[in-house]
């Protein structure tokens, strides 16, 4: 039912009332002169939101704080740990020698001669290669011109090597003192080997990083109003025309700030980033939650490997290690689905009724109600855990996927200590309380870099010769993660 000559008979005989005749409709084909579809489209104005709420971010802000800097570079200081202990070797075990080979921490920096053992110390030696354990005391230091060898008697037994102790030479050990003993009168035989303990601290330092992007939109595109009923990621709703994809640019850029600080990554000695790309600005990185947690926190990969923490045993091998630790008593985890659930599972079948089925009747929960499976947080020991589910982990567009594709290293959740620390920080040049975690973006009384927008183009005010309108983001920013060793991952 085409139209032979459009030109002539574009508007043929109108109807008086709404109805479709062979005379009175417009041809739409694509690709001829003529219109060939009986009726108008029906435009659905209405955006369809079929991923529900598609931003991940608000992790950060629930957990972390946010401060000003105005350096290249943020440097803190944590304390050291208290008593002296450290990992050794039974160099011979017949004449009682024993070598310190590094700090319990090994990821502290450790030197020759670093200890904080001395003459007349009293001390615990533990043999992981045979389970035995002596007490002694140190009775000389520096054996042979050897900073790290130390003597140490046993209290009951006339050496290491007695089948008593049964320690053997080369032994993997630990040594703790616990104390010190010396005769009446006696000094604490100064030498340069036997020196006061100074406080130890560790330092460590991490560098923002600049994160952009930008949305554009030619000036004739602009100037063509075609209004969309949508839902912002905020809730908030109404009609958008253009600026639309504006706002989804920037909510992928806001969502992008967090996994900077989530994802980031320190640029290794050995990395093959092309470094002539920034000139002399040579690429950095930066230090990322979890690489935090992975070189100074801990990790924990369940008891079968694919579910962190999914039974008791499982938790409460995460509280011995969390004892070694600062032993803070409130825990918030961050875990996905796969892991929540097993969590959820763990809890209930905890319930002496779960076996047999659901039971009811106890907090008011009876059959008539629905029954609520789930637990958002729990008490073993004298710690307390809160869960909540990371959607940062279960969403296909980001980790959700890359986890489906190697779930060996795949991040399962993350256990953050509730509370503050004290730290040192070097540019207040004293002591002060933060949160574990927080964010430091560049800013001065001239700029601020925490999230800058700014518009240019021909678009309205014109500030260039660039026929569109660009809407530009930047921020630039780092995460400090404080005593990492308090954090867990899970994998």
């Amino acid at each position: 039912m085409a139209i032979s000559n459009p030109g002539n008979s574009l508007n043929v005989v109108p109807g008086a009332i709404q109805q479709a005749t062979s005379t009175n409709y417009l041809d739409f084909t694509a690709g001829n002169n003529d219109w060939a579809q009986q009726y108008l489209p029906d435009l659905m104005e209405k955006e369809a939101e079929v991923f529900g709420n598609r931003t991940i971010s608000g992790f950060l802000s629930q957990i972390s704080a946010e401060e000003p800097m105005t350096s290249d570079e943020v440097v803190w200081s944590e304390q050291g740990r208290l008593h002296l202990t450290y990992t050794a070797t039974i160099k011979t075990a017949a004449s009682n020698l024993v070598t310190i080979t590094d700090h319990i921490d090994t990821n502290a920096a450790y030197t020759s001669g670093s200890h904080g053992i001395r003459k007349g110390d009293t001390v615990i030696i533990a043999s992981s290669t045979n389970n035995a354990t002596v007490k002694g005391y140190v009775s000389a230091i520096d054996v042979g011109g050897d900073d790290d060898d130390i003597t140490v008697l046993p209290y009951n037994s006339n050496d290491l090597a007695d089948a008593r102790i049964g320690m053997a030479d080369s032994d993997s050990a630990i040594i703790m003192v616990y104390g010190s003993e010396y005769k009446k009168g006696d000094d604490y035989n100064g030498s340069a080997k036997h020196t006061a303990n100074e406080p130890s601290f560790k330092t460590f330092t991490n560098k923002p990083i600049i994160i952009k992007d930008y949305y554009e939109v030619s000036g004739s595109d602009t100037s063509r109003v075609g209004w969309v009923e949508v839902s912002a990621e905020n809730g908030t709703s109404g009609y958008l025309w253009y600026l639309k994809a504006e706002a989804d640019t920037r909510a992928r850029f806001t969502d992008y700030l967090e996994m900077a600080m989530l994802e980031g990554e320190k640029v290794a000695n050995d990395s093959t980033v092309d470094s002539t790309l920034f000139a002399a600005d040579k690429p950095t990185g930066t230090e990322g939650l979890f690489a935090a947690i992975e070189s100074r926190g801990n990790i924990t990969t369940g008891v079968t490997g694919v579910n962190a923490a999914t039974d008791l045993a499982e938790f409460d091998a995460i509280l011995a290690e969390f004892d070694k630790q600062g032993a803070i008593e409130e825990y918030m985890m961050f875990v996905n689905r796969s892991t929540s659930l097993a969590i959820d599972d763990m809890l209930a079948s905890m319930n002496s009724y779960g076996a047999g089925g659901t039971s009811y009747g106890v907090f008011n929960n009876s059959e008539d109600m629905a029954l609520n499976l789930g637990f958002s947080g729990f008490r073993r020991g004298s710690y307390d855990f809160y869960k909540s589910d990371f959607r940062y982990l279960n969403d296909k567009g980001t980790r959700g996927s890359i986890n489906d594709a190697d779930t060996v290293n795949a991040i399962r959740g993350v256990l953050v200590p509730a509370g503050t620390s004290t730290v040192y920080d070097q540019q207040l040049g004293r002591n002060m309380r933060r949160p574990f975690l927080h964010v430091r973006y560049r800013a001065s009384q001239t700029d601020d870099r925490r999230m800058k927008t700014w518009i240019t183009g021909s678009v309205g005010a014109a500030t260039s010769t660039l026929d569109a309108m660009q809407v530009n983001f930047l921020s630039e920013r780092c995460l400090v993660t404080q005593g990492a060793n308090n954090f867990m991952l899970m994998k």
